[in-house]
């Protein structure tokens, strides 16, 4: 069995040759020379062979000139250990992993990485859009450590803390005889043509739930549903913050009756702990979205 070192002893090592001498390394390590003579003396029973000639000066026996350039690089790679997980615990370096809705990732999350990174410039941040499914996908793998949107039912693996309410209304052309409406109810939306998305599922379990049977289309992706909407193919719903504000021929109206939301959260883990710096992305969106 390998004989186990510990890093003090090999610091001393080093000391004895870089200052000059036993009494030069004492002086320098805050230490007497009887108990640095100690622990060489017992760093050498150790490992079964001397170190140092037994003239009492800083010369090294052939063993000990093996030792030396590894003793240099064990310490080397032990300290550079040492303030990489230094520096995780500070949240100041490695890697973090976030999913979002498309919404979320494209209206609130560039103002809160900005900050976020700003105060751990050497954190390294990856963020992936997607449906709320696939942000449920990514946290749910380990492929995020941390996710950013809605849920629409309990999972056992995820835990979801709600932050923000996003108002649900409807989104037609300004041209649109609706467009002029500063809310609706559901039922002025009967008879028109409909173009449901992804988030039309939010409608289930509402009054308005009667409109999810009238789609006359169902477009997933955003840019496809936009060019559409522009197109006036139809109109559709769509929460608040997945409004394409830049298109200014299109007009939100939010729904007065029923009033509809969804809830906008963090998922983290239910059975996997957070690293650092997850811990403190977590905290932080936290705090932004809930004020």
């Amino acid at each position: 069995m390998p004989p186990e070192l510990k890093i003090q002893p090999l610091r001393y090592v080093l000391a004895i040759i870089d200052e000059g001498g036993f009494n030069a390394a004492a002086r320098h390590l805050h230490r007497s020379q009887p108990a640095l003579s100690m622990a060489i003396k017992e760093l050498e029973q150790r490992l079964g062979q001397s170190l140092f000639e037994k003239s009492g000066k800083a010369q090294l026996t052939p063993f000990g000139i093996y030792c030396l350039p590894r003793f240099r690089e064990f310490i080397a790679q032990h300290d550079r250990l040492s303030r990489e997980l230094k520096a995780q615990v500070d949240k100041q370096a490695g890697r973090l992993d976030i999913a979002a809705v498309p919404s979320v990732a494209s209206r609130l999350m560039p103002g809160i990485l900005g900050e976020f990174i700003a105060l751990y410039p050497d954190l390294k941040v990856s963020l992936q859009d997607g449906n709320a499914e696939f942000v449920r996908r990514q946290v749910t793998s380990g492929e995020a450590d941390l996710g950013v949107g809605s849920v629409w039912q309990g999972d056992d693996e995820l835990d979801f803390k709600p932050l923000m309410r996003d108002r649900v209304g409807v989104v037609c052309r300004a041209d649109h005889p609706l467009a002029g409406r500063e809310a609706l109810v559901w039922q002025e939306l009967q008879g028109q043509a409909l173009i449901g998305n992804g988030t039309s599922r939010l409608l289930e379990g509402t009054e308005a739930a009667p409109l999810l049977e009238q789609n006359a289309y169902f477009v997933a992706n955003m840019i496809s549903l936009t060019a559409m909407l522009e197109a006036g193919v139809g109109i559709t719903t769509l929460p608040r913050l997945a409004f394409p504000e830049g298109h200014t021929r299109l007009r939100f109206i939010p729904f007065a009756d029923p009033k509809v939301e969804r809830e906008i959260g963090l998922l983290k883990p239910r059975k996997r702990s957070l690293s650092p710096a997850a811990q403190a992305m977590e905290r932080f969106i936290a705090e932004r979205l809930e004020n």
